[in-house]
């Protein structure tokens, strides 16, 4: 059995300093394969003000020459081991306890791998996460312990690909158009002409969701009127 991962907490971009962070919702962004902390930290301007946005490095380095950083091996376009995918998704949940204990709820954004790990990271703590962000990512297959308590409490998922990404397995796909409509309120779109990549259109989209997301957060925890 191969070590825990761990995530570098001196590889993680921050866009608020500590004094800022606790008590406001932290949005975490996780990137894909081959990329690092930087990537997705470069959606700043599409995302809301007013949300914390931490990007941390995914713990593993891709094989030479490949650059960045990964969140699990890959070995061809099918070889996904679900089990390092859960591994990540324990890593990033620790890192999410250690050094976000204080933020007043938490939500994930993830691109390719990075959005494998965050819908992983859901099913492994579903009370912990307000909502996820899949952009070209799956669900991992085989069944995790907190399943059935995701599908109870069915958190916001938006799902984003492109028609003509030939990136992830179709029968990933296949396996997460099944297995997401039962375990989460899934929205999202196919758009017709993209790739493996994200479109103006898709962020767009992103940015409603989020909105959304973040009025029904604030709503949940804003006191009750006394009048």
């Amino acid at each position: 059995m191969s070590e825990p991962l761990s995530l570098d907490t001196a590889a993680v971009l921050w866009s608020h300093e500590p004094a800022d962070r606790p008590g406001r919702h932290l949005l975490v962004l996780l990137h894909g394969y081959g990329a690092d902390e930087h990537d997705l930290f470069g959606l700043r301007p599409h995302l809301p003000d007013d949300v914390v946005v931490a990007a941390p490095a995914a713990p593993l380095a891709p094989p030479w020459p490949s650059p960045g950083r990964s969140w699990y091996p890959i070995e061809g376009l099918d070889g996904r081991d679900p089990a390092r995918v859960t591994a990540a998704a324990h890593a990033l949940v620790d890192w999410i306890e250690a050094q976000a204990a204080d933020a007043a709820s938490v939500g994930l954004l993830g691109f390719s791998q990075g959005a494998a790990v965050a819908l992983q990271a859901l099913r492994l703590a579903p009370a912990r996460f307000a909502y996820a962000v899949n952009l070209s990512g799956y669900v991992a297959p085989g069944p995790l312990p907190g399943d059935a308590e995701l599908a109870e409490r069915r958190p916001a998922v938006f799902w984003g690909r492109g028609s003509r990404d030939d990136v992830i397995p179709a029968a990933m796909i296949a396996h997460t158009v099944e297995w997401l409509p039962a375990h989460a309120d899934l929205s999202g779109r196919v758009y017709e002409g993209l790739t493996h990549s994200v479109s103006e259109q898709e962020l767009a989209d992103v940015r409603t969701f989020l909105d959304k997301q973040l009025a029904a957060v604030s709503a949940s925890t804003s006191p009750p009127d006394p009048r």
